[in-house]
């Protein structure tokens, strides 16, 4: 994967945000999250919504993460089409993970779309492992998530 310019900044999601957050989730999943899922997140503790912005300050992607005890999810993670397979997506995956371990999570979990293969790469090449599987989990296609796990 190549190495993201330096000037991709990651910050802490603000409600001037969710604009642009929503318009890369619908970009990006065929079944997207709602403005006001997205809205609900920035006043969870136990969550974060976490924004990769570029050198002119748009937001080019996003990621979150849920907090429980010693564990965390990786909810969902999306980079806006002209902006994929510059490290955006990884960057934000680590930011997460060093979250996580603030949070003192031991061990991080997500899903994926099987057919998702540029995403299980991505999830791959930080370690998560793949742990099991949900039938059907997935609407718009129906298709099944590959559960996957990294022990941090």
């Amino acid at each position: 994967m190549p190495d993201v310019r330096q000037d991709i900044r990651l910050r802490s999601a603000t409600e001037v945000d969710l604009g642009r957050i929503h318009e890369i989730e619908v970009e990006s999943f065929p079944d997207p999250w709602s403005r006001a899922g997205f809205r609900d997140l920035l006043s969870n503790s136990l969550a974060r919504l976490e924004v990769a912005e570029n050198e002119y300050g748009e937001v080019v992607g996003y990621a979150v993460a849920l907090f429980m005890a010693d564990e965390s999810e990786i909810a969902n993670l999306a980079v806006a089409a002209a902006a994929r397979r510059l490290g955006i997506g990884a960057r934000l995956l680590d930011g997460l993970m060093a979250t996580a371990r603030s949070f003192g999570t031991r061990s991080i979990f997500l899903e994926v779309r099987e057919s998702n293969l540029a995403a299980r790469r991505l999830y791959a090449s930080r370690a998560f492992e793949i742990m099991g599987r949900r039938t059907a989990y997935y609407r718009k296609p129906d298709e099944d998530a590959f559960i996957m796990r990294r022990t941090l």
